[in-house]
C-alpha cells in the first residue's frame, strides 16, 4: 500500500475517532436529553463519516476499484440521524420532559406543544 494512502487512512481514522469521542463524552456528560440530541446527531456523525470514508479508501485500494458500500452507509447516517433527532426532540415536547433551568426560550415549548396541523 502507498504511503500517501496510509496517510490519508490514518488522518480520517483520527479525525473520526476524535469526534466519535467529543460525541460520546456530550452523550454521557449533557444534562437533559434536548441538549444531549446535539451531541450523538452532529459529532458521532462526523466520527463515524471519517471511519467510513477510511474505509472507503482503504477498500477501493484492496479492490482496485471505487468501494461504493460506505458511500451509501455514509449517506444513509447523514439522512437519517437528524430525523430520528428530530424525532425524539417531538417525543420529549410530548411527553412534557423539563429542560434544565438554564435553557433559554422554554415558553416557546409550550406554543410548539399547542401547534395545530396545517389543514390541507
Amino acid at each position: 500500500m502507498p504511503f500517501y494512502l496510509e496517510i490519508i487512512i490514518c488522518v480520517a481514522l483520527l479525525i473520526g475517532g476524535a469526534f466519535l469521542l467529543v460525541g460520546s463524552y456530550g452523550l454521557a456528560r449533557l444534562p437533559d436529553i434536548y441538549m444531549r440530541l446535539h451531541s450523538p446527531t452532529k459529532a458521532s456523525t462526523l466520527g463515524i463519516t471519517g471511519v467510513l470514508i477510511a474505509s472507503m479508501v482503504f477498500q477501493s485500494h484492496l479492490k482496485g476499484a471505487f468501494s461504493v458500500q460506505e458511500l451509501l452507509i455514509t449517506l444513509f447516517l447523514l439522512i437519517t440521524a437528524p430525523v430520528a433527532a428530530n424525532m425524539i426532540a417531538k417525543t420529549a415536547l410530548h411527553y412534557r420532559t423539563k429542560p434544565i433551568e438554564k435553557t433559554k426560550n422554554q415558553e416557546l415549548m409550550e406554543t410548539i406543544r399547542e401547534r395545530e396541523e396545517p389543514k390541507p
